[in-house]
């Protein structure tokens, strides 16, 4: 579109006055499309792995542990997780002081308080049965379980199907497995392309304009 309007331009024009405004105006608006186009792909680009963390955070479990209304027992007291996913120790206000303590030594929330706010996040390998246990109500039957069961295996996409073969070769048409990161490379390096391109042929377009309006000038 851009490449027409300046053609016509061009050639409808025939003052030197006016072609000195099409040399002016026309590669400043077509840096300006070229660059509004590399923004846009930006913009895509920056949204697309928002959304991608955003995914990734979301598919993480937080399970909260407080203590009950008898302020000698943690609630739930058992709880299952899966690994990647966190327990978050919270209580606020509570009469007696207490805190979470792995019997293993995975993980220890501090020293007793009525104010708590830790969490501790299950990573790979951590998968099995956790107790712990409140340090100054543990002989009162303040204990606490996390059963911790292994992360879902990802299941791979499966590949295309292979196109049929044509018999002259015999061999079966080549698979294509989307990479979405090289996608996204591939798809920036073209708009660069593009860009670049369309600066070289408005350079180019300024420079055809600058010669007609010399040589008006010379046969005036």
């Amino acid at each position: 579109m851009i490449w027409n309007e300046a053609h016509t331009l061009s050639s409808a024009l025939s003052s030197s006055d006016d072609r000195q405004v099409v040399r002016d105006k026309y590669p400043n608006r077509l840096v300006s499309a070229m660059r509004d186009s590399l923004l846009a792909l930006l913009v895509l680009l920056a949204s697309l792995t928002t959304g991608t963390i955003e995914h990734r955070a979301a598919s993480q479990e937080v399970v909260v542990v407080t203590v009950d209304s008898t302020n000698l027992r943690f609630s739930p007291s058992t709880v299952t997780i899966s690994e990647g996913d966190s327990v978050r120790f919270f209580w606020s206000g509570e009469l007696l002081a207490h805190n979470a303590v792995a019997d293993d030594g995975l993980f220890d929330s501090g020293e007793p308080s009525r104010e708590v706010d830790y969490s501790f996040t299950f990573e790979i390998g951590t998968n099995g049965t956790h107790t712990y246990v409140c340090e100054p109500h543990e002989e009162m039957g303040m204990v606490g379980t996390v059963v911790v069961e292994p992360a879902p295996a990802v299941e791979p996409e499966p590949e295309p199907e292979p196109e049929p073969n044509d018999g002259a070769t015999g061999q079966s048409g080549e698979t294509w497995i989307p990479f979405f990161g090289l996608e996204l490379v591939m798809a920036a390096m073209l708009v660069m392309a593009i860009y670049h391109y369309g600066r070289t042929q408005g350079q180019r377009e300024t420079s055809l304009i600058s010669s007609e309006s010399e040589d008006s000038d010379d046969s005036a």
